[in-house]
């Protein structure tokens, strides 16, 4: 079910976790929503939420330099989630191979889509737990990333140390998968095991909730209310190897459903918009149509404008700015292509946060 929880065993409450804490601590990866201010009103008003929301998304390195996305690069590609290679093998393979060479490549992409405050992903990231902690004032809202910083356990530390025994974690990956959510699952379940003390429940995936839907929808309306529309709509997802979903893996099955369902909120017609995935890597099958070969295809074919949307990520990273927007932007001019017009991730924007605060307190999360 979509948004379902996996739902833990009710925490056992020390002493020490039910006192009152008359101040608050800064959190690295906890947002504050604006406006909020330090006057005191009593000990009830002042004591933190007990209960928080922790998104979290995939990672991102801290600068734009090969040293640290190497390190980043190090530390994602080492999860058996991602490769599940022996490590024996791999390893090798990684460190000698895939990180000396991709590592300066990947940082020059970094650096040319880089913001003031950071990489793209943890920009957006961090807005949008600001926008969601806007509205629910009851929960603390904090974010973290699977890979890089702030990490998952820092950030729970934290919380924990605010007096939070109760967090329901986010991924921001609207469609489920092993190599994703389940990978986010591992460390949560290392994290309960260790704080016997603090209840965690994990959104499983949100591929067709109806606030979420509404706003990719609504989102995609505005851009061709600004932009105009182009010949084709295409939903380009981030890939995965064909044999996992072979193996079981739902994504392929939630990644279509998720374009069923967008399209039939936008009022399109069968044909109207089209399913591909991208970012491959490797030798091995990826789940298909690809990408970049369907956008020469369709050049090939006559098309000159199609609109890209990428609605398997929630706010805008690498993958959307440089892969999509650079890259096979100038693969359809190549082809005989005129104009790809790339569509935004819901990021920080209102319908975003309304739509995630949705799926949390559809689940009946409210304040402990």
């Amino acid at each position: 079910m979509a948004g379902a929880y996996r739902p833990r065993d009710e925490p056992r409450q020390s002493a020490a976790a039910l006192q009152r804490i008359d101040r608050h601590v800064d959190v690295p990866g906890v947002a504050v929503a604006p406006g909020c201010h330090a006057m005191r009103m009593s000990p009830e008003a002042d004591a933190p939420p007990r209960s928080a929301v922790l998104l979290v998304n995939l990672g991102t390195p801290d600068a734009p330099t090969a040293p640290a996305v190497r390190r980043y690069l190090a530390e994602f590609l080492h999860d058996h989630r991602v490769v599940s290679l022996t490590r024996w093998l791999w390893c090798p393979i990684l460190h000698f191979v895939i990180l000396p060479l991709r590592g300066p490549k990947v940082a020059h992409k970094y650096a040319s889509i880089w913001m003031d405050g950071g990489s793209p992903l943890a920009v957006h990231t961090r807005g949008l737990a600001t926008s969601m902690q806007a509205r629910m004032p009851d929960m603390r809202v904090a974010w973290a990333m699977r890979y890089g910083n702030p990490s998952i356990a820092s950030v729970v530390d934290g919380l924990r140390a605010d007096g939070v025994r109760d967090i329901v974690v986010l991924p921001l990956y609207p469609q489920y998968s092993t190599t994703t959510t389940a990978s986010v699952q591992d460390v949560v379940d290392r994290l309960a095991a260790l704080h016997a003390d603090t209840r965690f429940r994990t959104v499983r995936d949100y591929h067709v909730d109806a606030g979420w839907v509404a706003a990719v929808a609504e989102s995609i309306r505005a851009h061709w209310a600004a932009h105009g529309r182009g010949e084709c709509l295409l939903f380009s997802f981030h890939g995965i190897p064909q044999r996992l979903v072979d193996a079981g893996d739902p994504y392929a099955d939630q990644s279509r459903a998720s374009v069923e369902a967008i399209a039939a909120a936008l009022g399109l017609s069968p044909g109207d918009a089209m399913l591909t995935f991208q970012s491959r890597f490797g030798r091995e099958p990826w789940l298909q149509p690809y990408t970049d070969d369907t956008l020469k295809s369709l050049a090939a074919k006559g098309v000159k404008a199609v609109d890209v949307v990428c609605p398997g990520f929630a706010v805008d990273c690498l993958e959307t700015l440089e892969e999509i927007s650079v890259e096979n932007a100038t693969l359809f001019r190549e082809a005989g292509g005129a104009t790809l017009r790339y569509i935004p991730c819901l990021n920080a924007s209102d319908a975003h946060a309304m739509a995630l605060a949705g799926v949390v307190r559809a689940q009946g999360v409210t304040e402990a």
